[in-house]
């Protein structure tokens, strides 16, 4: 385990102790864990109504409590988000709900928290590397349920708590940012407060990162934009006027000193025509990139190569709005090597071994068998049963409610540490699309295509065939979706049309796209490029010759495939953008109970 050698602390080797202890164990520990989530929750009303009684071993568990999806609990989730205080899900109270980047009915999921997961959570942040650190971090939007429960991600969840505000020195939650900047709503200051304190201290900076790969290149890129105006507060020693927020004034003005060479070293560095290498070019002693690189947010590892230098890429934690799952071990192992080694201790996990009903020569078009009776719930295998190799969707019980919940991963089995399976990250089931935190699934696409078909039909102008790449070579990433068009009448499509059906599109997508592109600045204006007639024809040659069958080819609704795309791009003959950002107002519609309802039928 390449764990870095400066870990040396007590409470440090205790964690690490621990690592080695629950890894050794991990069956005993997963038993322990089940039997203390169904002894505490023993009369909450959704263990009751599926007649567990009480009971707390494994065998009766798994007989009795079926295998659910978000749509499953809606109506439980909509009791208390409306107010119900009722031990419904979890016997302990539920004291916000966690917004996921996961949709369902085209709005955020809700997934219930308990105070003392926040306890659980901190332990896996307390094995990353120490020194200081250049990390933007950012707080999202938050609203309250018509009961009064707050509703926001779980980052944003975590930033504000007690245990980030309020946490002790350590060397590994030592950061650039001061708090303020990080909990600063406002994005366009939080980026330039943040930035400018990175600047700040950096011959002090021993690691860099962001959450995504995505969100550490657009702050490159910001200051790509703006490195003229950090440079000029940094040698006069002032703030610029437009970081209004007060406290985060007071907080960079305790950073910021005049200093005219360190001003001129960053200007030397910006003003030159590569940005090859420019993260360890002005901040010289760096040792890794922290971000998330697995998944969808592989697209992002060529332009981070080159920014950095090919700087080591490190992923060190893999968790979700459900639930917080494991660690990376060996974070200095390439991207495309990344295991996570799941910690027996933070849920009880079991696995649906995954039947493939179809895989392209797109990564993004794998989809899974849906369908699951009461004689497949048997199937699902527990954490030490998992082979090597196989994949698997990941199935939680957790602490704060959900029992025997599909989370929605691929996770194909790595290795192992000690006894304890290590996991590639695969992909999130379904998603076709995603560019930030956003997830958007095929069924979503197509309605949003559909809805902006609309737009065509009084041109007596129908769409053939279409497809879709995210598009990480502008930053930010947006979507691209290519149509071809058969047009039967006489007048042809003005151009503003086309950006209507992009907007149309854009309008159609779930809210954690439309905050993406309307607040956070995380994904650029959605494109579409009409293709010449027969092109689709010819991506189905192609993939014929590669050895698909032509009777079960069907149109990739994503392509990833480099050939594809270049096939598609070379018979382009209009290309046009969404004129402006889709709607999208803090609070609104975050979600709809009554949208969670309708879910629920489906």
């Amino acid at each position: 385990m390449r764990v870095v050698s400066e870990v040396t602390s007590d409470s440090n080797k205790k964690a690490l102790e621990l690592i080695e202890q629950v890894t050794s164990n991990p069956d005993e520990v997963q038993l322990r864990v089940l039997s203390e989530i169904l002894t505490r929750s023993a009369n909450v009303e959704y263990l009751e109504r599926h007649g567990l009684g009480g009971k707390t071993d494994r065998s009766t568990f798994k007989k009795m409590i079926p295998v659910v999806r978000y749509q499953d609990l809606v109506h439980d989730i909509n009791r208390i988000a409306n107010g119900d205080k009722s031990p419904i899900l979890c016997s302990h109270p539920i004291s916000e709900f966690l917004t996921s980047s996961g949709t369902s009915g085209g709005e955020r999921k809700l997934m219930p928290t308990i105070e003392e997961e926040l306890e659980r959570r901190s332990l896996l942040y307390s094995l990353l590397m120490p020194g200081k650190g250049m990390y933007f971090l950012f707080v999202k939007s938050e609203a309250k349920t018509p009961g009064g429960l707050l509703a926001r991600p779980v980052l944003t969840s975590y930033y504000k708590s007690s245990h980030f505000q309020n946490r002790p020195y350590d060397p590994y939650t030592n950061y650039t940012s001061p708090n303020e900047a990080i909990l600063c709503p406002d994005s366009y200051q939080s980026m330039y407060s943040q930035m400018l304190c990175g600047l700040c201290f950096n011959d002090q900076v021993l690691r860099v990162g962001a959450v995504f790969a995505s969100g550490f290149i657009r702050a490159i890129r910001f200051l790509e934009n703006h490195w003229s105006l950090l440079c000029h507060d940094i040698r006069t020693g002032t703030l610029n006027s437009e970081i209004t927020d007060v406290s985060v004034r007071e907080s960079v003005m305790k950073i910021l000193k005049p200093d005219s060479k360190l001003a001129d070293f960053i200007q030397g560095e910006c003003n030159k025509k590569s940005w090859q290498g420019i993260i360890t070019r002005i901040w010289p002693n760096t040792k890794y990139v922290d971000v998330i690189v697995t998944g969808t947010m592989s697209q992002y590892i060529p332009t981070l190569d080159y920014y950095s230098n090919g700087q080591p890429l490190v992923c060190t934690m893999y968790a979700s709005s459900e639930c917080y799952f494991g660690l990376n071990l060996n974070p200095l192992c390439k991207p495309e090597e990344v295991s996570y080694t799941l910690i027996p201790s933070m849920a009880y996990f079991e696995f649906m071994p995954v039947r493939r009903n179809n895989v392209t020569g797109d990564t993004n078009s794998i989809s899974m068998s849906e369908s699951l009776n009461e004689n497949e719930q048997q199937e699902l295998v527990d954490l030490v049963d998992v082979q090597l190799g196989k994949e698997y969707e990941l199935v939680v019980t957790t602490y704060a409610g959900l029992y025997r919940y599909r989370v929605g991963d691929l996770l194909r089995v790595a290795g192992f540490k000690n006894k304890a399976p290590q996991f590639n990250f695969i992909c999130r089931k379904n998603v076709v699309l995603s560019i930030d935190s956003d997830k958007t699934d095929e069924v979503e696409l197509q309605n949003a295509v559909k809805n902006a078909m609309n737009h065509l039909m009084p041109f007596d102008t129908t769409l053939l065939e279409y497809t879709s790449y995210a598009d990480t070579t502008t930053i930010p990433g947006h979507y691209v979706l290519f149509w071809e068009l058969n047009t039967h009448g006489t007048i042809p499509v003005p151009p503003s049309i086309f950006e209507d059906c992009c907007l149309a599109i854009e309008e159609s997508l779930n809210s954690v796209y439309r905050q993406g592109r309307a607040s956070d600045k995380s994904i650029g204006p959605l494109e579409m490029k009409i293709v010449e007639s027969g092109t689709f024809d010819k991506l189905m040659d192609y993939a014929i010759s590669l050895g698909a069958s032509i009777n079960q080819y069907k149109t990739p609704r994503c392509v990833t495939f480099a050939p594809h795309v270049e096939l598609l791009n070379s018979r382009v003959v209009s290309r046009y953008f969404s004129p402006k950002c889709p709607k999208w107002a803090p609070g609104h519609k975050q979600w709809n109970l009554s949208d969670l309802d309708s879910a629920h039928s489906h």
